[in-house]
């Protein structure tokens, strides 16, 4: 786990607030929801199921999985385990950069950077499903940074008690490749045929 909701493999020095248990708990309800997405989307990436709707231009596909996006405090983080098996688990992403790549901080005895490690291939999913406000999915590359200057441009309160000394303290920069959005309110929803959300590719 990252975020200020913690829980690592077997890590000691584990930070839960009770207030926040019940975010996680709910969270936890579209995890299946996230590892289906990424089922589906990763052979997206490289055979294309469907064009972007005429009407729709990138820039607004953007914008809106930006609003998705910056309304939820916790994301999915899905990767590929040694056998195949994806594994899903919340994290607490920075705000998107520029070119939509995701940060976020985690232990490096971790059993997702284990199979970031070994298979880069990752989903992030953001969804209010109590909202049903949409959802926004990324599929793209982890890049493990065990950068510095990277770690104290992003510094949170909470690092030095969950990472003491950072010794175990690595960042994981999600670069997209696809990025697709269901955000009701701006009137991006699924192909009414074949159920495909709206996508963009990177």
């Amino acid at each position: 786990m990252n975020g200020i909701r913690i829980r690592e493999d077997k890590t000691k020095g584990t930070i839960m607030k009770k207030t926040e248990r019940l975010v996680v708990g709910k969270f936890m309800f579209y995890f299946l929801t996230a590892v289906s997405c990424f089922i589906e989307i990763c052979p997206a990436v490289s055979q294309d199921q469907g064009k972007l709707p005429a009407a729709v231009n990138r820039d607004s596909v953007i914008s809106a999985a930006r609003e998705i996006m910056g309304a939820q405090q916790y994301c999915a983080l899905i990767t590929i385990d040694s056998a195949g098996v994806p594994q899903a688990r919340t994290m607490n992403p920075f705000p998107p950069e520029k070119d939509m790549s995701v940060w976020m901080a985690t232990n490096t005895r971790s059993r997702k950077v284990r199979e970031i490690r070994n298979n880069p291939k990752v989903c992030l999913y953001y969804a209010d499903h109590g909202k049903a406000t949409g959802y926004v999915a990324i599929t793209g590359r982890a890049v493990l940074v065990d950068d510095m200057n990277e770690k104290l441009k992003r510094k949170r309160d909470y690092w030095d008690q969950a990472f003491p000394d950072w010794k175990y303290l690595v960042l994981i920069q999600v670069v997209p490749e696809r990025l697709e959005v269901l955000n009701y309110k701006r009137g991006l929803s699924n192909d009414p045929v074949t159920w495909r959300e709206p996508f963009i590719d990177f």
